[in-house]
């Protein structure tokens, strides 16, 4: 589907939301719930606490909206409370290191990629786990540019209305966030 395509499909999401669609809202709900879920796993490395806080996530979005609020950006506005809510668990929780269990780890690596031979198949597993170890050495805003950029797809432009910052500063904390990870690898 095309950019224009999918922009207008979710121009016309968010004006039924804005009206107090529950319909439309459950369709936002399906459409982001699962790539918000797994951000938020990979920044608190609890599943528990990730569909803890991707459901508060959608309720406050729910509560912003029936309060008067704009929904202009719904998948900025869903990763800004994300994003705000990671924070607050960090503050509320002391950080952990990531350990990486022999469940977790196994889960990882079982990743198929149908394109990829088995050798192929088992360098990059292997690289996931590492990849996902030095992230988690980033700062916090490091970890959440390149998750959104390189994992859930998000444009430039999407992080800066997530983030309130010019597209600019965007890029170059992004290069930055890059350059760390480079270091970690």
């Amino acid at each position: 589907m095309s950019n224009f395509l999918k922009k207008q499909e979710e121009n016309i999401l968010q004006k039924k939301i804005e009206k107090g669609d529950n319909e439309a809202f459950i369709q936002l709900y399906d459409q982001y719930a699962p790539q918000l879920y797994r951000f938020i796993y990979l920044k608190t490395n609890s599943s528990h606490d990730s569909e803890d806080l991707t459901s508060e996530v959608f309720l406050r979005c729910w509560k912003s909206v029936s309060s008067g609020s704009s929904l202009l950006n719904p998948r900025a506005v869903i990763y800004q409370i994300a994003r705000n809510l990671v924070i607050d668990y960090y503050r509320k929780k002391p950080k952990k290191e990531l350990i990486i269990d022999d469940e977790k780890e196994m889960a990882l690596k079982n990743i198929p990629n149908p394109g990829a031979g088995p050798e192929e198949n088992l360098a990059l597993k292997s690289d996931l786990v590492q990849i996902r170890k030095a992230l988690t050495k980033l700062n916090h805003d490091y970890q959440d540019l390149i998750l959104w950029h390189y994992i859930d797809d998000f444009s430039v432009k999407e992080i800066a209305q997530v983030l309130e910052k010019p597209e600019s500063a965007v890029r170059v904390q992004l290069h930055r966030a890059l350059k760390s990870l480079k270091k970690e690898l």
